[in-house]
């Protein structure tokens, strides 16, 4: 379940949700986080082929940090690069930069781990 940032006005001509308003850079990283997919694995529910349902009634209870512009900057432009060029290292890179937001400890980390979308 890929998230992806446009901030050039694409067009869909498929189904697919749009988010919009301050701070969706972040946002994009933190859907597509480490941190995401093991907190809210389980809060989406499972759908036939084993994908999940992305309804707005499920992203309603998702607690997320606000943040400020210069942070979403931070974001954008590591999310901007990531989607001009996929790295492992990067998407490890953002979701440190998720872990430290979070406050997280080594062990948290640990437990969360990486999780690549392939």
């Amino acid at each position: 379940m890929p998230f992806v940032f446009d901030n050039k006005l694409y067009l869909t001509n498929q189904k697919c949700f749009i988010i919009t308003g301050k701070s969706v850079a972040y946002l994009t990283a933190f859907f597509n986080s480490s941190l995401f997919k093991y907190c809210f694995r389980d809060s989406f529910p499972e759908l036939q082929g084993g994908t999940r349902e992305l309804s707005k009634i499920f992203f309603d209870k998702i607690p997320v940090y606000e943040i400020s512009d210069a942070q979403n900057q931070q974001f954008q432009d590591v999310i901007e690069d990531i989607q001009n060029e996929y790295t492992k290292q990067k998407a490890q890179r953002i979701d440190s930069m998720l872990f430290d937001l979070y406050n997280l400890t080594t062990d948290e980390r640990k437990v969360i781990g990486f999780v690549e979308i392939v």
